[in-house]
């Protein structure tokens, strides 16, 4: 993991534009400019919020939208410092890259590829002058390396106004080669090429995983040090992604991927639906996400990948596996299309096998959520005993198995990344008035310490971690030689996630140990699901099977805080269902 932040963070506001005019850019894309004062400096409920900004090429805003028309009920809450997105069930969300923002005009200019009757795109259709629309972000800008030989930038026609932009804009001044598939040529749009420069422009249909890996594949590799920014389809990226890092062995901060969108697979039609299949049952079987964390644990992805058109036998025989045992596993992995044997000329990924080639799909089966996942087997014990899943499955408190093992903890510590962005709310806080050393704990201690850089707080860092943690949080921070791994008597302690993979016994020892330390401590935790998350329901259960307790609200961390000598002097909502729990020594 890289210790230097990528990335610029913004505050959080909600706000309402209208539509000025509709340009038709090409046949396949429609440009609508934007409007209002919403976009300068406003106060809204007497809370007043800065003027929209977004300085990267690729920012995204995020386009609130209703399938019922209700827009007012769709949208989400705006805190002093952040966004709670409280629950409704007809809001839709879509991220759109920025094409053009003019600050002086007070506009903003938004390209929709015309592809169909998608909400967004559909709502584009039918704009017309003075219709409102509401949005919220950038939550954060990308920011390129200093020294760089050249940049190159790819991607399908949804990557096109991220692509335009950089050419306006040019945020270095090296040469681009820039690289588009488009489904027809009248998809082609003008861009502000300079000497130097290159553009491919390649017909490929939307979503065209192979078109889109033979066209980067042959573009030329130019000499010195360079950086390639990819945006298209999730899929299709999949194996541009592996090329990139896996044979040009491109470092992670050389590279950015993004998925823009994801193609849904066409439903069977009824017609077409065998007589004798047996209806889906309501609850899932286990059975495919076994077999395939099992193939990911054996290398069969890999190994089909990296040599497609293997024969079962020639698979078994590679991986060091018997023959039997892959036999069993290979009908399942089929089935689901991870692995596909069409024409009899061997073994190739799927769609699903491509998918589990990306490092971050590869953690559902294999990394820290699987185990917890897989410690759900002990749940009915461990309703009736009070105690983890964790606990029983392993036989030691999740937080005893992470303080030995950096991997296990370093995901911890990624998971918290996206913590950055909710911590504007607290670092405003006038907590912070006047102190001079902060005391850090938790796999959220980098990102806590990113959000006081941003906010110009700059006080002495001592870190209370020890053994894996402290292990994994050195390569966290720019400047570690500036940070005392002591722990030790500070102004403020920030817990952040500190209690999330901890029981309630052992919050309470940690909460005693700061106190020994601070008069001060704020806990950052989750207290309730994150209303964008399509696994909201899981979220208390999640928290159950880490620690023996559900996601713990206010009233639960005060609890915990009076057993260990501190009082809660008020809650700071972060947004996302993330709060800010402000302690003093009782």
């Amino acid at each position: 993991m890289a210790a230097q932040r990528a990335y610029t963070t913004h505050p959080l506001v909600l706000r309402r534009v209208t539509v000025r005019r509709v340009e038709e850019v090409t046949p396949r894309m429609r440009r609508v400019v934007l409007g209002g004062e919403d976009l300068a400096a406003f106060t809204r409920d007497g809370i007043g919020h800065p003027g929209f900004a977004a300085p990267g090429f690729d920012d995204h805003v995020k386009l609130i939208l209703a399938a019922d028309g209700d827009i007012r009920a769709a949208l989400p809450a705006q805190l002093p410092h952040g966004i709670e997105w409280t629950p409704a069930e007809h809001r839709l969300t879509r991220d759109y890259t920025p094409r053009r923002v003019d600050l002086d005009a007070g506009e903003l200019h938004l390209d929709f590829v015309v592809h169909g009757d998608g909400p967004a795109e559909s709502w584009s259709a039918a704009a017309r002058e003075g219709d409102e629309l509401w949005f919220v972000g950038p939550k954060s800008s990308l920011r390129l390396p200093e020294r760089l030989d050249w940049i190159q930038l790819v991607g399908d026609e949804t990557a096109l106004p991220a692509i335009g932009r950089f050419l306006d804009e040019r945020p270095l001044d090296v040469p681009a080669h820039v690289l588009v598939t488009v489904p027809d040529d009248a998809a082609r749009q003008d861009l502000a090429l300079r000497d130097g420069d290159t553009v491919t422009w390649v017909l490929a249909e939307p979503g065209d995983a192979a078109a889109l890996e033979s066209a980067v594949r042959a573009l030329p590799v130019p000499a010195g040090e360079g950086y390639v920014w990819a945006a298209a389809e999730s899929r299709a990226l999949l194996p541009v992604r592996r090329y990139l890092q896996r044979e040009r062995k491109l470092p992670k901060d050389r590279v950015n991927i993004t998925g823009y969108w994801h193609r849904e697979e066409p439903a069977v039609p009824e017609a077409e639906a065998t007589a004798d299949a047996a209806p889906a049952p309501g609850i899932p079987s286990p059975l495919p996400w076994l077999a395939a964390r099992a193939a990911l644990q054996l290398g069969v992805v890999d190994a089909v990948a990296d040599t497609p058109g293997l024969s079962a036998d020639a698979l078994a025989a590679r991986l060091g596996v018997p023959g039997p045992g892959i036999a069993v596993l290979l009908p399942l992995l089929a089935a689901y299309d991870v692995v596909v044997d069409a024409d009899g000329s061997g073994l190739r990924l799927g769609a699903a096998g491509e998918e589990l080639l990306d490092d971050h799909e590869r953690e559902e089966y294999t990394g820290h959520e699987a185990d917890l996942l897989l410690a759900l087997a002990h749940l009915a014990p461990a309703l009736r005993d009070g105690t983890s899943p964790w606990r029983l499955a392993s036989g030691a408190t999740l937080h005893d198995t992470v303080a030995d093992d950096a991997e296990r903890y370093g995901e911890l510590v990624e998971e918290c990344e996206q913590l950055v962005f909710l911590l504007t709310g607290l670092t405003a806080d006038p907590l912070w008035e006047g102190v001079k050393t902060c005391l850090l704990t938790g796999p959220g201690s980098a990102s806590m310490a990113a959000a006081l850089d941003d906010a110009g707080r700059r006080p002495r860092l001592r870190i209370a971690e020890e053994g894996a943690p402290a292990e994994v949080l050195r390569g966290q921070f720019p400047a570690p030689d500036r940070i005392d791994w002591t722990g030790g008597p500070a102004d403020v302690a920030v817990a952040a996630k500190a209690l999330a993979y901890r029981t309630d016994e052992e919050a309470v020892r940690l909460l005693t140990r700061l106190a020994a330390w601070t008069g001060t401590a704020v806990l950052v935790e989750a207290s309730r699901p994150d209303g964008l998350s399509p696994h909201a329901a899981e979220a208390a259960l999640h928290a159950f099977t880490a620690t023996g307790s559900p996601l713990r609200d206010s009233a639960a961390l005060a609890v915990l805080a009076e057993r260990s000598g501190w009082q809660v002097e008020r809650t700071v909502a972060l947004g996302w269902g993330a709060e800010a729990t402000v302690l003093r020594r009782a």
